[in-house]
């Protein structure tokens, strides 16, 4: 049960004062649902409003006294409405699109002396302001300096100020969780003062001095974040685990031997296996290293010792993908694959959960059809996950809650760099393949105006290899994305008709099968795609990927797209289209074209963007901070990791005092999810 003490900060937004349901929605979907949500939307700046003393040259945000002289009122409301005034500084208009006459005579009824800020600019003479942000009868209710917050669409950050002027009295005086010395030495304030500096300072110096309140709750974040990593690691690492011992009873007959980084990686995760603890562990690996093979090899010692394997992956594509794969490759082994999609209903459906459930399946490949609550495993003891989904710490223990002691593999096929990998996978042990197979060509990578488009369209005709033609999220809406797609397979379409293809992330699951067998086939020369494809898909006779506007895509996916092609014998090409560039776009697709090592562009995209969008949710699994900023704050990252060893290991369950302050940071940061872990012992 929460603790009382935190009730104010969980008041639901509806029960502010001014809140009404349209506005409620449009917080919900700024920052979230209550009190707290807000309270960690925090300002990015501040506005100063200084009284006019003269007309302003350019647009000037400042505060002027008015008296009102007339109201001209069009006859159409797509008109705007101007009122007219006199000031010390000469005629005033203020000018007014989307109008309440009502209101308008009430607040700037003729002959009043009206307070007016808001962005003033000088037109022939005339001062003019457009839809003032304040409009009052004395001075001191229009604010001299008012924070700044982020927003969308839809309102102004006067209503978060008013939420958040009804929040600050209600704060309630926590215990302090941090230990008193690093409060001293980094002269941080309490949690509660940090909060009221956060959102009311007074000048740009308050500003800069927000920059210790910050650091406190941005280290409130990472120290929770550490705690809930190393609570999940030993609840897990506490669950009787089963034991499945590599007997080494079903070999695998690969036309190819294990790269050393491989082999290594599938010892680490064999010894987990064998042990009584419950292995969570993520297998980190470049594209085209190999994490597929090592996985599968994992599985057949699950099924050696009569337990079931589930297999996630992240797309319905390369679910279909894996299950031809390593149907063919188990083909000559007592083994029994099932695939579970979506796609998958009715009878198909029944039979295969019933199957299940009997234990006659020994592997289940799916989406996240698997985690369904009516998929029952007779026997369930390996879980493999492509971690292209974001799986947070509730979600792992759904999984591993689906039986008794499931051993879990995560699989991630961006590499991530050290620090980051600490906060999003800090309750897991770690493998990596940093080595490629044996006979992998280099891609060859060029960067090309888009302006060359056509050049590049004609030169398709000249190549024996298959091509990928990728086309771009446009303001991240599907159906633009899916415009895009369709624009150019039917620009293509008019110059090779039938060789081209389309598959994108809008078509049914037959239609995208059909396309990409079509593809994988050789009967179209041309697959104009959306990011659908880019995670897994593997095609040896495609060598050539084109990736349209390739500045608006991240450095990961990028990467990502290009593993598509070179997994033949033959040499590939990855061309980089782009529109006009900006300084840190020409530096990403230099970092692209520069390296073909995961890692190393990884570690560079975070020296050039930050943590804050280097990978992109959808492709690292990074988990979402409110207050920190993993490339700024690196060193409080390593002293809340430390922090949180000191106090788990002084105070294992949170029992004392201390651990109870630490508790309410918890419910703060972490909500229930680990709060539950704590209860379970």
């Amino acid at each position: 049960m929460r603790p009382k003490i935190l009730a104010p900060l969980f008041v639901p937004i509806e029960h502010f004062n001014g809140i009404g349901p349209k506005l409620s929605l449009w917080i919900k979907s700024l920052c979230g649902s209550c009190a707290l949500d807000v309270l960690w939307h925090l300002p990015s700046g501040i506005n100063d409003r200084p009284l006019l003393k003269t007309k302003p040259i350019i647009p000037q945000l400042g505060t002027l006294l008015v008296e009102i002289t007339a109201h001209k009122i069009p006859r159409t409301r797509k008109l705007p409405c101007i009122i007219s005034g006199n000031s010390a500084l000469g005629l005033v208009e203020i000018i007014f699109f989307h109008y309440h006459p009502s209101l308008l005579a009430k607040k700037l009824a003729v002959g009043e002396k009206v307070w007016i800020s808001g962005r003033f600019s000088t037109e022939q003479d005339i001062i003019k302001i457009s839809h003032p942000d304040y409009m009052e009868n004395a001075l001191f209710k229009i604010p001299q300096h008012e924070v700044v917050y982020p927003l969308k669409a839809g309102a102004n950050g006067k209503i978060i100020h008013k939420i958040i002027e009804q929040i600050i009295p209600t704060l309630p005086d926590l215990p302090e969780e941090i230990d008193p010395v690093i409060l001293k030495e980094r002269g941080w304030p309490s949690w509660q003062q940090a909060i009221k500096i956060m959102h009311f300072p007074q000048t740009q110096e308050d500003l800069r001095a927000q920059q210790s309140a910050h650091e406190r709750l941005a280290f409130d974040e990472l120290l929770t974040n550490q705690i809930a990593l190393h609570l999940t690691r030993r609840y897990n690492h506490q669950k009787p685990g089963q034991a499945l011992l590599f007997k080494n009873q079903l070999k695998l007959d690969l036309p190819f031997q294990l790269t050393s980084a491989q082999q290594k990686c599938l010892q680490e995760i064999r010894n987990d296996m064998s042990s009584n603890e419950c292995m969570l562990r993520l297998l980190q690996g470049d594209v085209g290293s190999g994490k597929t093979i090592v996985a599968l090899l994992a599985a057949l010692q699950a099924i050696e010792n009569k337990t079931q394997v589930a297999f996630l992956a992240p797309t319905d594509i390369l679910a279909r993908q894996h299950f031809e794969k390593i149907k063919n490759l188990c083909k000559n082994l007592p083994v029994n694959i099932g695939l579970l999609t979506s796609h998958e209903k009715g009878k198909i459906r029944q039979e295969i959960l019933s199957n299940l459930a009997q234990g006659y399946i020994d592997l289940l490949i799916g989406t996240h059809a698997i985690l369904e609550q009516n998929v029952v495993f007779k026997n369930l003891g390996f879980a493999i996950i492509d971690e292209q989904h974001r799986f947070g710490v509730k979600q792992r223990l759904s999984l591993a809650n689906k039986e008794q002691g499931v051993n879990l593999l995560f699989m991630t096929a961006t590499p991530i760099p050290r620090t980051l990998a600490l906060t999003a996978y800090g309750d897991m042990d770690i493998s990596i393949l940093n080595e490629k197979p044996k006979g992998r060509q280099p891609i060859d990578t060029r960067v090309i105006p888009l302006t060359q488009v056509e050049t590049v369209i004609s030169h398709l005709k000249s190549l024996s290899s298959q091509v990928y033609w990728v086309c771009p999220l446009v303001e991240e809406s599907e159906e633009s994305d899916l415009m895009a797609a369709q624009k150019r397979y039917k620009s293509l379409q008019k110059i090779y008709g039938d060789q081209v293809g389309l598959i994108h992330g809008k078509m049914k699951a037959d239609e995208k099968k059909e396309a990409m067998d079509k593809f994988i086939a050789g009967q179209t020369k041309i697959l104009v795609s959306t990011t659908v494809i880019e995670v897994g898909v593997d095609v040896p006779s495609a060598g050539v990927m084109i990736v349209e506007h390739a500045e608006r895509f991240g450095l990961a996916s990028l990467h990502q797209l290009r593993g598509r092609v070179g997994r033949g014998q033959d040499k590939a090409i990855c061309l980089l289209l782009h529109a006009r560039l900006s300084e840190t776009g020409h530096k990403r697709l230099q970092i692209l074209r520069d390296f073909d090592d995961g890692f190393k562009i990884a570690e560079a995209d975070l020296r050039l963007r930050g943590a804050g969008e280097i990978l992109g949710i959808r492709q690292s699994g990074l988990p979402l901070f409110h207050l920190a900023n993993i490339e700024k704050h690196a060193d409080l990252l390593s002293l809340a990791n430390n922090h949180a060893q000191q106090i788990l290991s002084q105070d294992p369950h949170l029992t004392t005092p201390h651990g109870q302050a630490i508790k309410n940071m918890l419910y703060l940061f972490q909500k229930d999810t680990v709060i539950n872990l704590l209860n379970a012992g």
